[in-house]
């Protein structure tokens, strides 16, 4: 249903590392930036490595307001094929500076095969990587 989704970052070329580090964790990579000429870069667009379609980016918006992220202003989950790679995704976030916002684990009031992990962005935007199958 959803060609693609854009959230606004207050500081791109940290946000473009941030996302570079958590997101390699799942397959998916920058695949398209945009450089608009007098401008300079203005965003970065990422999808599954390989494809030429991305389908989630990051840019430069018109204003960022903390406060609005700070209480939860944006939530994006991410699929993920395999639940060590929903490990490895928070742990990636940790790392890279985002904030703890729920450890990997099962969350059976969702569903009893819904594993996830959870954590805040640079700005504050919620970020989730999840599976729906069950694993061995």
């Amino acid at each position: 249903m959803i060609d693609h989704l854009s959230i606004g970052v207050s500081d791109l070329k940290r946000a473009k590392q941030f996302y570079d580090d958590v997101l390699a964790t799942i397959g998916c990579a920058c695949i398209f930036t945009v450089d608009v000429p007098g401008e300079g870069v203005v965003a970065h667009g990422y999808g599954e490595i390989g494809s030429d379609h991305p389908r989630f980016w990051i840019g430069l918006p018109e204003r960022v307001d903390p406060g609005c992220n700070a209480k939860g202003g944006t939530h994006i989950c991410f699929v993920a094929k395999r639940r060590k790679d929903i490990d490895a995704f928070h742990a990636a976030a940790l790392k890279a500076g985002g904030k703890d916002n729920g450890k990997p684990g099962l969350r059976p009031h969702y569903h009893p095969n819904y594993y996830g992990a959870f954590a805040f962005d640079l700005d504050g935007n919620k970020i989730e990587a999840c599976s729906h199958h069950p694993e061995p």
